[in-house]
């Protein structure tokens, strides 16, 4: 008898075709995730369990699974799941690594010039008939030359986002819980400085490091106050990174000059006060929405759940 497999939301359709192919699939076609009280029911007689971020899985959902061998998360985050009470039930919890770096340092430069050149008001204005002409001080921004772009968290996705800061010929600076040697620094062009130092110097802040809880609040009141009046901070990684309460008020009191988010705390709850901000860019997590990156996460999701429920060790473990 074939393996049995639960996934939670719809995946591209040639994913879900490699899947079928080869095991009894328990598939959630909507749009809109599973209840907690659905994912108890449907997953207690499956060997694997294919989930996005949106799905949180407890501990009362992995005792829900007696017959689970694998959770595999489409995503390179996993902080939905309760890991370390799967690694004590002997399940494998997998990710999708790697394969969604460049489409989002791409998305992260999108929300630096979107908020830096004042596009998404500009698009705004433009659209509602107020251009009537050309003029010197109408939506002035920032040129991107010369300054100073501080990334924290060099990991993929972070370094893919300094490679190309060399094209607007800026100073790359970084801090990492762990520094990068000699080497990549060298090739990257990056200079390390501790994290103070970083905020207190830098032009653009972009966050960049996995949510654990050394970095819950990584970025808070006190951090704020480090920021130069015309800086611009950008999280592109997870929410509960940045207090956002604490991010509210310092834009009202002007203590950064700016933000650009796809990420939020308690998403998709965002503070109600930011989405009145025109200088504040708001995207609802696209950060590895290519159609090619999406469908090759799946595809690797899907790759992570097969290994195991054969008898494998899979690629991507947590």
């Amino acid at each position: 008898m074939k393996p049995s497999v639960l996934v939670t939301r719809r995946l591209p359709e040639p994913v879900l075709q490699k899947l079928k192919a080869k095991c009894q699939a328990d598939i959630n076609y909507e749009d809109t995730p599973l209840s907690k009280e659905e994912i108890i029911h449907r997953v207690a007689d499956k060997d694997g369990m294919v989930t996005l971020l949106t799905d949180k899985i407890d501990r009362d959902i992995i005792d829900a699974g007696t017959k689970l061998k694998v959770i595999s998360n489409v995503a390179v985050g996993y902080d939905n799941i309760d890991y370390h009470y799967a690694r004590q039930k002997n399940i494998y919890v997998t990710n999708t690594p790697e394969v969604l770096t460049e489409a989002t340092a791409d998305l992260t430069w999108a929300l630096i010039l979107s908020v830096v050149r004042n596009i998404v008001p500009a698009d705004r204005f433009t659209r509602q008939v107020k251009f009537k002409e050309w003029q010197l001080f109408l939506f002035l921004g920032s040129d991107l030359k010369g300054k100073r772009l501080g990334i924290i968290g060099l990991g993929r996705i972070g370094r893919a986002v300094a490679q190309r800061a060399s094209g607007f010929e800026m100073e790359v600076v970084y801090y990492d819980i762990q520094r990068a040697d000699r080497e990549l620094e060298k090739r990257l062009k990056v200079t390390y400085l501790p994290l103070d130092q970083l905020l207190k110097t830098s032009d653009i802040i972009t966050l960049h490091p996995p949510l654990t809880s050394q970095t819950h609040h990584l970025i808070d009141q006190k951090e704020f106050q480090l920021m130069k009046p015309g800086a611009y901070l950008i999280n592109a990684s997870r929410g509960p990174v940045v207090n956002e309460k604490a991010l509210v008020e310092a834009l009202k009191r002007k203590s950064i000059a700016g933000a650009g988010l796809d990420v939020y705390e308690n998403e998709p709850r965002i503070e109600p006060e930011l989405l009145a901000m025109d200088n504040v860019v708001l995207l609802p997590h696209i950060g590895s929405a290519s159609l090619e990156t999406r469908t090759k996460m799946a595809m690797i999701a899907i790759e992570n759940v097969l290994q195991v429920v054969y008898g494998e060790k899979p690629t991507n473990y947590v």
